[in-house]
């Protein structure tokens, strides 16, 4: 059984699958509190189902029709040990599986075919003491790395960590905080700076969808 917050269907917004149909199950619970949290529903178990697999793939079969890609975020999923069923579930139903995490919890039981999105807690996060370096092993050249940018310290921090660590993608997004750093001002850092990596924009909440 897994707590879920929510499920539903809508344009993916944050990865380099932006812009496509997508399936989400949103699971209820979070080990960490980050600062621009736009997700505070979901921070604990109060606002959840608590659904089966076979339920919550019921659910997923109720909406979007043919599209197989479905992406499972909180949250944290990893938190929840079911979350692995339902991972090995979605595979057998020829899904693409997109997993959002946190990047505090340990990646290496996570199937090979799932793409995980997984979050480089910057410092205005308050959480950049909790990112898990050992997943830095874990990651495949299908899986992506974000990076939530509000400061210049977080910005530094950023570029610090790319430049000091075995990155194993060149999926690499980095993602102005909503409300703390304007799209257009990261967008012009990156530029300066040469940087090979992706402008993240939460396509969705441009759209005004969920």
């Amino acid at each position: 059984m897994l707590f879920v917050n929510d499920i539903f269907y809508s344009i993916q917004g944050e990865s380099s699958f932006a812009g496509y149909p997508c399936k989400f199950v949103r699971l209820a619970g979070c080990n960490l509190k980050c600062s621009y949290c736009d997700t505070e529903e979901a921070l604990t178990t109060e606002n959840s189902r608590k659904l089966s697999v076979s339920e919550i793939v019921n659910d997923l079969n109720k909406i979007g029709g043919k599209i197989r890609l479905a992406e499972i975020t909180g949250g944290e999923p990893l938190i929840q040990e079911a979350v692995y069923g339902l991972f090995d579930e979605l595979i057998k139903l020829n899904y693409t599986v997109l997993l959002e995490t946190n990047g505090s919890i340990d990646l290496k039981s996570v199937p090979e075919k799932i793409v995980k999105i997984v979050d480089i807690k910057c410092p205005s996060s308050g959480f950049s003491h909790k990112n898990n370096y050992k997943n830095l092993d874990y990651i495949t050249a299908t899986d992506e790395l974000k990076f939530v940018i509000g400061t210049e310290d977080d910005y530094a921090f950023a570029k610090d960590f790319l430049k000091n660590n075995l990155i194993k993608t060149s999926k690499i997004i980095f993602s102005a905080a909503f409300a703390a750093m304007s799209s257009k001002d990261l967008a012009l850092k990156i530029l300066r700076d040469e940087l090979n990596v992706r402008l993240g924009i939460q396509l969705h909440k441009i759209l005004q969808l969920k």
